[in-house]
């Protein structure tokens, strides 16, 4: 198992890496190539896939990160291509907000994760990655959304805004008032 690489990039892909250490040259999937540069000297956290017709490494720039993604590929019906797929459009941070909030909103605009991914998620994770458990009512993103197109508000809309609010410890009327800030904008 190689668990982490240190050398230069010698090459960027749009969501590769090849970093060359000691004249062998790498190839690793990763969700933020934009974040290297052709030259740069590296430490990359690894992780290597191994099946049966395929075999590869996924990078990832902190341990924070690598820690996620091993916990979003246990998820039923995640696999590690879509999971670093997913977390190409945000940071391990933002995710781990929106598992702890039960924002299924802010997982379902990820690429690849649908309702049922979403949910999912937040089933098998709530807890795991924040060390609590407490944080968030199950209910106050369902709330907000309900009290939202009670006034009006069509749901694509709503989805939209809420996709940006991550706060787990937040109530029902804290995320209405932060909707409603971002809607009438």
């Amino acid at each position: 198992m190689i668990y982490f690489l240190r050398g230069k990039v010698h090459s960027i892909e749009e969501d590769k890496v090849i970093i060359d250490v000691h004249d062998t040259g790498y190839e690793v999937l990763t969700s933020h190539s934009e974040l290297y540069e052709v030259g740069q000297e590296v430490f990359m956290y690894t992780y290597n896939v191994v099946r049966e017709d395929e075999q590869y490494l996924v990078g990832f720039s902190s341990l924070d990160e690598k820690k996620v993604f091993l916990a979003l590929i246990k998820v039923k019906g995640l696999g590690p291509r879509s999971t670093i797929n997913a977390m190409s459009a945000t940071t391990p941070d933002a995710l781990v907000n929106a598992i702890a909030s039960n924002n299924v909103a802010f997982l379902k605009k990820l690429p690849g994760i649908g309702a049922k991914a979403a949910a999912q998620i937040i089933l098998d994770l709530k807890g795991q990655l924040t060390g609590t458990g407490e944080k968030g009512d199950p209910g106050v993103y369902d709330d907000a959304y309900d009290a939202l197109k009670a006034m009006g508000f069509k749901g694509a809309a709503i989805d939209r805004v809420l996709s940006t609010i991550n706060q787990p410890d937040a109530t029902a009327e804290d995320i209405v008032r932060l909707a409603l800030a971002k809607l009438r904008k």
